[in-house]
């Protein structure tokens, strides 16, 4: 093997090692979301300037930490339904409302 390619060999090992121990963990630093949820740090630090992801300062107010279960569910709070689904609202909708049943037969 080339140096190059031992070079990036270990590269991608030392990314794997990070990713699993960043996965293992309960608390999360800036770094360990960014690899786990693919945000770029720069828009992480966007989200924590407006308060839009729940996090924790460090005592001296430096060090930003986030609970993995908390970030789980704000990465996975809005939930964009599939088209199948929408169909199936949109049917129970007209059937349950009697004053848009005409509008709904309209169409």
């Amino acid at each position: 093997m080339a140096e190059e390619q031992i070079k990036q060999v270990t590269d991608q090992l030392q990314e794997l090692k990070a990713l699993v121990t960043a996965g293992s963990k309960n608390v999360l630093s800036v770094n360990d979301l960014h690899l786990l949820s693919g945000l770029s740090k720069s828009h992480i630090y966007k989200l924590i300037c407006s308060r839009k992801i729940p996090h924790y300062r460090s005592e001296g107010g430096k060090l930003v930490y986030f609970r993995k279960d908390e970030v789980e569910s704000w990465l996975c709070a809005i939930k964009v339904p599939t088209a199948a689904e929408s169909e199936r609202a949109a049917v129970a909708h007209c059937v349950n409302n009697p004053i848009g049943k005409e509008a709904c037969n309209a169409q």
